[in-house]
């Protein structure tokens, strides 16, 4: 599973294909619609995800991933929970 910031797995993202989006690790956070907020947050602590923030999950974490239920929160803890 290869996860955005915010935990979106992009393996299984319609915009990998559709819009030829490489992810924002591999685009610094700056991926086809704009700049990734989350990106930037992650990116300034020295943080591969949000999973590994202290303040996970935070209220920007939860409104973008308040549109698709828990998916994206469910996949941070998962990761975290293998990799400690």
């Amino acid at each position: 599973m290869g996860l955005a910031s915010c935990g979106l797995d992009c393996e299984i993202c319609q915009f990998k294909i559709d819009k030829k989006c490489s992810g924002c690790h591999a685009q610094k956070g700056k991926i086809f619609w704009g700049e990734c907020d989350l990106y930037e947050c992650a990116d300034k602590k020295n943080l591969l995800h949000c999973g590994k923030c202290g303040e996970f999950p935070c209220e920007m974490l939860k409104e973008w991933a308040s549109s698709e239920g828990t998916e994206r929160i469910d996949n941070l803890k998962k990761l975290e929970e293998t990799t400690i």
